[in-house]
């Protein structure tokens, strides 16, 4: 089964990623099975989460579910059976020259493979990606090799990539799209109306190498639930009070410029963010982040899964789309990850490095100046 339109990801809820109120590991549960009997049919976890609890969380939830009902995508390629936790930079890559070489990558990614699989309940992933790559797994004929096999053995039926947490990589995307392409089926990126930069770089060449793209952050920090506003109080440890200064005032007053535009059509804001989204060239899913906020006023956790259940069909013309895009643009509104040349003479770390001569060669191709 190939991913729908509409996904639900593990990271929802709270419990594995640190924002709102965070669920009981029941209610957790609930929150997924509900989603399957409100129709959504694609399912996104990361062996990472919870050192692996996330993935055991949804096999219980979807246990009993005919498995040709449902979609499961599996993200793997944090080493947390070996490696050991850099604080907030987390678990180190697979590909990490400390952890392993390449005669090594083979065998982790099964490994890996295997042990999500078995904590899902299942014996194969629709799709299978590869969780924040650093420099190595994005050139490696190895890795991609390595990878490759995975599918063959038939322990997924797609493979793709899932870069992040951070937003960037454009040109190390693009080049991975040309590059092995031709064994790639999807790639996940940040997009949605607030952030349309610098995701929007890269779905061209996706579309040009028939790679599917998965949005995700879609609800912009919450805000497209519609009940995070001016002055709304995070709990201590959420990881949106990282964000700048004033950054909920700014996008609130975008979103009130847009909301004519969803209540002409009679659609949530969420929905909103999510027909904007999927009018994109080459995005097929969204998978906005589930959240219960914390505070009065805050909107039930299950209300805005019957938002992202209800999606209607495609109502957004060119024009909305494109308006929405001017109020939303964002561009150079951060240090972007991934090749730069302000890491040029440094050692490459996990999520950024030096600029290659050849990427600059892949943005004149593609017409993205430096200052993009």
């Amino acid at each position: 089964m190939n991913l729908t339109k509409t996904a639900y990801g593990t990271w929802s809820g709270g419990r594995f990623m640190h924002y709102g109120e965070q669920l009981t590991e029941e209610h957790y549960k609930e929150l997924m099975r509900l989603s399957f009997e409100k129709g959504i049919r694609t399912f996104v976890t990361a062996d990472v989460y919870g050192a692996g609890r996330a993935d055991a969380l949804l096999g219980e939830a979807l246990k009993g579910i005919p498995r040709d009902e449902y979609c499961l995508v599996g993200i793997i390629g944090h080493d947390f059976y070996d490696g050991l936790r850099n604080g907030s930079r987390g678990y180190p890559r697979f590909t990490d020259p400390a952890l392993r070489g390449p005669e090594g990558y083979a065998d982790y990614l099964k490994m890996a493979t295997e042990k999500s699989l078995e904590r899902c309940q299942t014996s194969k992933f629709d799709l299978l990606m590869l969780h924040n790559p650093d420099s190595i797994a994005y050139t490696s004929e190895k890795v991609w090799d390595d990878f490759t096999a995975l599918k063959d053995a038939g322990l997924t039926d797609r493979l793709g990539i899932a870069p992040g947490p951070a937003n960037g990589f454009t040109l190390d995307m693009i080049d991975c799209f040309e590059k092995f392409g031709d064994r790639m089926d999807w790639a996940m990126i940040i997009l949605n109306p607030f952030e349309p930069w610098p995701g929007q770089h890269v779905l061209a060449a996706a579309a040009k190498n028939q790679v599917d793209i998965m949005a995700r952050v879609v609800d912009y920090g919450g805000v497209f639930h519609d009940d995070v506003r001016a002055g709304h109080h995070f709990r201590d440890g959420d990881h949106r009070t990282h964000r700048p200064a004033g950054w909920i005032e700014h996008a609130v007053e975008k979103l009130e410029k847009i909301r004519p535009i969803a209540e002409k059509h009679g659609l949530t804001m969420l929905q909103l963010a999510c027909q904007w989204t999927l009018a994109n060239t080459a995005v097929k899913c969204v998978v906005p982040t589930m959240i219960q906020e914390h505070g009065e006023g805050a909107r039930s956790i299950e209300s805005k899964l019957d938002d992202l259940a209800a999606l209607p069909e495609q109502c957004l013309t060119p024009e909305e789309v494109e308006t929405i895009r001017q109020v939303g643009d964002n561009t150079g509104c951060m240090a972007l990850k991934g090749a730069s040349a302000r890491h040029a003479g440094q050692e490459p770390r996990p999520d950024e490095w030096a600029m290659r001569d050849e990427l600059l060669e892949t943005a004149k191709r593609w017409d993205l100046t430096l200052d993009w």
